[in-house]
């Protein structure tokens, strides 16, 4: 007998409970191991997400119309509420009787039988609310934004401080629902204008971007590997973010490329293709497994000129002089929550020691850089001590290289003040991931 729907969510929910698992994988592992039907497989997934997206907002209220402090309960007990409660509130098409009883049943269903009378009185009082609740604004604008964004106040501090309110807000309204998924159309085997042909006789709606050429954006596609035209290597998943900055690293056919932190290599594979497959790219990562994933990429979509090294790249020494560098550093990922919600809710982001890290890497790739070479040094993240303060603190201390102005398309739109080198590209602007781009180039 297949699981029921709200037991796949619940099996996924508790591996991010019990093991932090990323929720993309997580969802995937309970999803492919059902013979669910796709419809109980799309309740189960949006009813994952939904509970992840608003998990504090979820449990500020839930502290509420319980008579027991929650941080008490059970990690299996709270997911059920959790559950319960996001289905009482965000769901239309879920009656009042269906979320209490089939939370109960839950209860039951995971050996929970003393709970299940303590969730049916918590979600019964909660049918009860007009609304949920949100703390006083007047009170502390970051903990009600907090609860009502499902974002901790650390994010929240950090962003308005930097950016200010305006743009934190239109940040945070970016934080729900599933982003756009952008694709790289490999040129090395077709074209946009065929493989969106092709794609729409699938029955999967394709467009162009409107920020980059070779760039679409896809919707209703089911699981990517299961597309033909992706076995067939006509085009690899990429945010439009990350497409934008092997653009603007410009290697051309026959330079030598580094890719520092390269796994699971889909700028390593955009880069192969302005090439035309002509050079070299490096493609470093400090574990195998990932990179076996950079050769079956490259593989797939017909690339044979990238050479993979499994190193540290913040210490290894024996990269070759190349005419250019990318060092997509190892990030605290705050500008792609939107794809990976769970990520804001890590005991350490890493906020505080990451930009050494990222900081070593720097300096140890821009060794390699040759004379007039350019390097690109990028993150997925929204913190001005992991992006600009990082570039320019590099600069300051090494004064054979020099800014190296980003040649950045006309769709693109600034929104902070930062120098032509730099670029800090946020989701409710552009529609990419959060992600920041610099450049420099060796005097």
């Amino acid at each position: 007998m297949s699981k029921s729907s709200r037991q796949l969510a619940f099996e996924a929910l508790m591996r991010i409970e019990r093991e932090q698992a990323y929720s993309n994988i997580a969802l995937n592992a309970v999803l492919s191991g059902s013979n669910a039907d796709m419809r109980d497989k799309a309740f189960a997934s949006v009813l994952f997400y939904g509970v992840l997206e608003k998990k504090l907002l979820l449990d500020y209220n839930l502290s509420q119309f319980s008579d027991r402090p929650i941080n008490k309960l059970d990690a299996g007990m709270l997911v059920i509420l959790r559950m319960g409660l996001y289905q009482l509130f965000f769901m239309d098409s879920v009656p009042v009787s269906a979320a209490v009883n089939e939370s109960v049943r839950l209860c039951k269903e995971n050996n929970l039988y003393s709970a299940s009378g303590y969730a049916n009185g918590v979600l019964r009082r909660a049918s009860r609310a007009d609304e949920l609740s949100l703390p006083d604004k007047r009170r502390g604008k970051n903990k009600y934004l907090s609860i009502r964004y499902s974002c901790p106040e650390e994010i929240i501090r950090l962003w308005r401080v930097s950016y200010g309110d305006e743009i934190t807000e239109g940040i945070l309204g970016t934080l729900e629902g599933r982003p756009p998924i952008a694709a790289r159309v490999n040129m090395l085997k077709t074209d946009s204008e065929n493989l969106i042909l092709s794609l729409h006789n699938e029955k999967i709606e394709a467009e162009c971007s409107k920020l980059l050429d070779d760039c679409i954006l896809l919707s209703g596609t089911g699981s990517i590997e299961n597309i033909r035209q992706y076995s067939d290597g006509c085009f690899h998943i990429q945010d439009t973010a990350s497409q934008l900055c092997c653009r603007l690293l410009a290697a051309e056919p026959g330079n030598t490329v580094i890719d520092a932190c390269s796994a699971p290599g889909g700028k390593a594979f955009t880069i192969a293709q302005y090439m035309e497959n002509k050079g070299k790219i490096i493609s470093c990562d400090m574990y195998e497994n990932r990179l076996r994933l950079v050769r079956q990429g490259a593989k797939r979509l017909g690339i044979d000129i990238i050479e993979t090294i499994e190193a540290d790249s913040s210490v290894y020494k024996a990269f070759p002089i190349s005419d250019r560098v990318l060092c997509d550093v190892p990030c605290s990922g705050l500008g792609i929550i939107r794809r990976k919600p769970e990520l804001r809710y890590k005991n350490d982001l890493g906020l505080d020691s990451l930009p050494d890290l990222q900081y070593l890497i720097l300096c140890n790739c821009a060794g390699f850089v040759k004379e007039r070479g350019i390097l690109i040094y990028s993150t997925c993240t929204l913190n001005p001590s992991e992006n600009g303060m990082n570039i320019r603190r590099f600069l300051g201390e090494h004064n054979d290289f020099e800014p190296y102005a980003l040649d950045i398309p006309k769709g693109i739109k600034r929104v902070i003040d930062e120098p032509d080198n730099e670029l800090t590209l946020f989701p409710h602007i552009n529609g990419t991931d959060g992600f920041f781009i610099s450049a420099i180039r060796r005097k």
